[in-house]
């Protein structure tokens, strides 16, 4: 009977550590999502889904003012219609998604007639950071900066 009571208090005592261990590891907030307003919604989804090629997944208001595109394993990118013009933005300020091949990115991206630049600024120029990553810089339909780049891991 006494070895049934200590392991009982034994196994509890494990559980009870195992719970605060798995609570002390959890971060206090995890990505979501993220939303930029555009003023053609069509223009944007073509632009994401279709030259960049990110899936769309569905969204809840069907409203036809929204697409949803999956980022990642459990992140997102909202698209939201409603601005009345595309307004400039800094290049510093911008979305970034990896790709496999950047061949086969500035092949599409001519493919479209989609201007890309470097870092610099100069059209057609890829840049190469000093961790050997190739980067691009192109503008979407409303103007928010993207850049791609061959970190695909």
């Amino acid at each position: 009977m006494k070895i049934k009571a200590a392991l009982l208090k034994l196994v509890t005592l494990v559980l009870l550590f195992a719970g605060f261990t798995a609570t002390a590891q959890r971060k206090p907030a995890k990505f979501n999502h993220m939303a930029i307003y555009v003023v053609d919604l069509e223009k944007a989804t073509v632009f994401y889904r279709d030259i960049l090629q990110i899936d769309t997944i569905p969204e809840p208001f069907h409203d036809g003012r929204h697409t949803w595109f999956r980022l990642g394993e459990t992140g997102q990118f909202h698209v939201i219609s409603g601005i009345k013009e595309a307004v400039a933005h800094e290049k510093n300020a911008h979305l970034c998604f990896s790709v496999a091949s950047m061949d086969d990115m500035i092949t599409r991206l001519k493919k479209y007639n989609i201007d890309f630049e470097n870092l610099k600024g100069e059209n057609k120029m890829q840049t190469t950071r000093v961790d050997g990553i190739k980067q691009i810089y192109l503008k979407d339909p409303d103007g928010y900066w993207v850049e791609i780049n061959n970190d695909y891991r």
